[in-house]
C-alpha cells in the first residue's frame, strides 16, 4: 500500500480597494489609508507586534483599470 498523506487548504485573500478613476487617479490619503488598515489587519493575523517589521512583500499592490487594490493573501489546512 502507498504510503502519503492529503491535505485540503482554504486559500483567504483580503483586499482594499480604493477607486483611483481617470484623471484624477487615486488620493495619497486614501491610499495611505487603506495601508494603515490591511498592514494592521496583517500584523494581527501573523501576530507581528508594531515593533517589528513588516516583510517587504507582506502586502501587495495591484493596479486595476480604476482602482488600486492592497491584499494579503493567507492558507489555512482544514484536515
Amino acid at each position: 500500500m502507498a504510503d502519503f498523506t492529503t491535505e485540503t487548504v482554504t486559500r483567504t485573500v483580503r483586499r482594499w480597494i480604493i477607486p483611483a478613476a481617470e484623471p484624477w487617479g487615486a488620493a495619497a490619503q486614501e491610499i495611505s489609508a487603506a495601508w494603515a488598515v490591511a498592514e494592521r489587519a496583517y500584523r494581527e493575523h501573523h501576530g507581528i507586534p508594531d515593533d517589528k517589521a513588516l516583510y517587504g512583500d507582506a502586502l501587495r499592490f495591484h493596479v486595476r483599470d480604476d482602482q488600486v487594490v492592497i491584499e494579503f493573501t493567507t492558507e489555512t489546512p482544514t484536515n
